[in-house]
């Protein structure tokens, strides 16, 4: 896709949402089920199902998703499509790219070993490489664009208010 492809494409949605605030707030939704045997949650994607379970540091075999490894596969490809799109719309060729996310996690916390060790992630590192011939201020303005349309990204870096509710069925 190109860039006059990319602005074809979104205008229309562009106008609907300025002209109709209230038709750009959707909601996505997620769902699993824990009714099976093991400790495990099926997952209903919409590439079909998949079972996420306790990474191999908690108890888990390794066979299982873990749900860690989920976050920072979600944080990579938000970011990539969100690179691949900016890239696209200021014209800045991409020959070639890779996305990277790491993420520091003492399982001490998870596993209830030490009440003062966080539970979550406390260091995620999101790498962008990129080979282009474009210029330093087309990349500093790429990441920035990247950094502030990645909706990922923008998720963990700000925490929205998160719910919780638990109901008997």
């Amino acid at each position: 896709m190109d860039a006059a492809t990319l602005r074809a494409t979104q205008a229309p949605l562009k106008e609907r949402f300025k002209s109709d605030p209230a038709a750009a707030l959707i909601t996505l939704t997620a769902k699993g089920a824990v009714d099976g045997p093991g400790i495990a949650c099926r997952l209903e994607t919409g590439r079909g199902p998949a079972q996420a379970g306790l990474h191999p540091s908690a108890g888990g075999s390794g066979l299982d998703l873990c749900s860690g490894d989920m976050l920072l596969e979600a944080l990579v490809a938000c970011a990539g499509v969100t690179l691949k799109t900016v890239a696209t719309a200021i014209e800045l060729p991409l020959t070639d790219g890779r996305v990277t996310a790491e993420g520091d996690l003492d399982v001490r916390g998870a596993l209830g070993i030490d009440k003062d060790a966080p539970v979550g992630f406390r260091d995620i590192r999101l790498r962008l490489e990129v080979a282009t011939d474009a210029p330093q201020d087309q990349l500093d303005l790429l990441l920035k664009l990247t950094e502030r349309y990645c909706v990922v990204y923008q998720t963990i870096k700000n925490g929205p208010k998160v719910s919780v509710s638990l109901e008997r069925v």
